[in-house]
């Protein structure tokens, strides 16, 4: 397909996520089963993030997952987050389930994110 029409098709794909991201730089960890790991979230939103790790990491699979943003004195808890896609070293994660004052938490970095 040449490069201009690969161009057009993509500006014409509806964008799915129901919450815009942010770019962010935080460390992380997730843990879930006999399973846990570390890495970088790349990107934020409302509803999941982005992250980067050297774990290998399967598509559908549930974590606990803590965020290290700046500016809190605790890190970020997500009780449960499901992996929705892996694409080489990085991975989405939707955010399924959280305590009411870190979803306040987590409004809190997206607006200090926003304001820059």
């Amino acid at each position: 397909m040449p490069l201009r029409s690969q161009a057009l098709k993509k500006s014409r794909v509806k964008e799915k996520r129901a919450h815009p991201r942010l770019t962010a730089q935080f460390r992380s960890t997730f843990s879930g089963g006999q399973r846990e790991g570390h890495g970088k979230t790349l990107d934020l939103s409302d509803g999941g993030c982005r992250i980067e790790t050297d774990y290998p990491i399967v598509p559908n699979s549930s974590f606990e997952c803590r965020i290290y943003a700046p500016g809190l004195s605790w890190p970020l808890r997500i009780d449960e987050a499901q992996v929705r896609w892996v694409q080489g070293k990085t991975f989405g994660l939707q955010f399924v389930a959280m305590q009411p004052d870190e979803r306040a938490k987590l409004k809190q970095v997206i607006a200090d994110l926003k304001a820059g």
